[in-house]
């Protein structure tokens, strides 16, 4: 399954995803986010997930990026209505914050896990 993007320039800007964020499609929302910004004006951003069915440790860095240029202006990055699979990736990052895994494929994999028995309802 490929990524939707919708930008709506709202303030604060609201980033809408649908389908699947990860390796394949991580750089089509860098491009986005470059666009979004490149607009030092923007210290808000809204990435509403409702609609995304999967996220990926490339996903993850998409939204890291953005906060790490969100937050120096005093900004915030808000993750909205994330499905119960992409929660689970959300709560398993805050987890663990450095990070025990060998390769960013180990990551890959273990959230994959994850995605499959939450959405398998296990």
């Amino acid at each position: 399954m490929s990524l939707k993007i919708s930008v709506q320039m709202l303030d604060p800007p609201v980033i809408a995803l649908v389908g699947r964020l990860d390796t394949h499609t991580a750089p089509e929302l860098d491009q986005t986010l470059d666009q979004v910004l490149a607009d030092a004006a923007v210290t808000r951003l809204v990435f509403e997930l409702g609609k995304l069915e999967y996220l990926s440790s490339a996903g993850i860095r998409c939204f890291i990026r953005a906060r790490k240029v969100i937050e120096p202006r005093g900004g915030k990055v808000a993750l909205v209505n994330p499905q119960p699979a992409v929660r689970k990736v959300l709560d398993i990052v805050k987890a663990i914050p450095g990070g025990i895994f060998t390769s960013v494929a180990e990551l890959d994999a273990y959230l994959d896990e994850m995605q499959r028995q939450v959405r398998e309802g296990q």
